[in-house]
């Protein structure tokens, strides 16, 4: 142990890169900074991602698009969909991403927190992968934890920027699964899959306004749902300098952001997996500290 209590643990899949064309616009660098930067943490234990099995990915997504994907099988619309060429290093990532959110729910069960430091893959329905997601990471999760007996009531708490509409779909009918979202309405997805609870905010908005609306509904989620366990994807593409981003958070702004969630949820005993889910800055040195400072703000849930 680095202190003198429990180290908040984190997982993650860095070192199961993948190959990509010059000048793409996937922050893939981006993961390696951020495990070198979390690992400096003096409460944060890194661990290396498992990879989840190919049984646990088919409880969220069909299997033909599974045995596809695993077979490099894709269509060239479909891996433009995807927006990444596929490889095997590429299907390795995405089962060690998944892999990382069923490991950091786990830890979450006995811990009160756990970390994906990535995650977050919400775009990817049962059977598409879309908008730089394979795998639907926290349904996969959802799915195998509700198998195994340990958790019926969830809520996911979606704060990228970006509508989660793969994880929409795929928990449609799902009654015991509460998905509340604050969303750039004129952002992508430009079709929507309606979610159970939903914040859509004009381009530019700003620190005050963001907060302002977040809290009362983030509790009216809490109450809807009474959830065991929340999965928080704490995107970091609400930053004003963020490339794909269209609002105006500052980095103090999602600072607080990330404070609220943690203290909301706390103080209604529900355990969270933390991931980090979207982040595009023009420097990518502003995403990684975003990132940080999520994950340090989640290693004081104890204090």
């Amino acid at each position: 142990m680095k202190g003198q209590t429990r180290d908040m643990q984190a997982f993650a899949h860095d070192r199961f890169s993948y190959p990509l064309p010059d000048g793409h616009r996937f922050p893939l660098e981006k993961y390696r900074l951020l495990r070198g930067a979390v690992d400096q943490l003096a409460t944060v234990t890194v661990e290396e991602a498992p990879a989840v099995g190919w049984n646990e990915i088919a409880r969220a997504h069909e299997q033909d698009y599974v045995e596809r994907v695993q077979a490099g099988a894709l269509s060239r619309r479909e891996q433009l969909a995807v927006g990444l060429p596929w490889s095997p290093e590429l299907v390795e990532r995405a089962r060690r991403s998944a892999g990382a959110t069923l490991a950091a729910a786990r830890v979450a069960f006995e811990d009160g927190v756990g970390a994906n430091l990535g995650g977050g893959t919400h775009h990817a329905f049962a059977a598409s992968g879309h908008g730089f997601c394979i795998f639907n990471d926290v349904v996969v999760a959802r799915r195998v934890l509700e198998a195994e007996r340990r958790l019926r009531r969830v809520l996911i708490v979606d704060l990228d920027v970006h509508q989660g509409d793969g994880t929409h779909a795929l928990l449609t009918g799902d009654s015991q699964a509460f998905t509340f979202s604050v969303n750039g309405f004129r952002n992508f997805p430009f079709r929507r899959v309606p979610g159970d609870l939903e914040l859509d905010l004009e381009d530019g908005t700003g620190d005050d306004e963001y907060l302002g609306r977040l809290e009362p509904l983030l509790a009216e989620a809490i109450g809807r749902s009474r959830p065991e366990m929340a999965f928080y994807l704490a995107g970091a593409d609400p930053y004003a300098g963020d490339r794909l981003g269209r609002l105006a958070l500052s980095k103090p702004g999602l600072a607080d952001r990330d404070r609220l969630v943690r203290d909301v949820l706390r103080r209604a005993g529900v355990p969270v997996c933390v991931t980090l889910a979207g982040g595009y800055a023009e420097d990518i040195r502003d995403t990684v500290d975003i990132n940080v400072h999520t994950i340090e703000i989640f290693t004081a849930w104890r204090g």
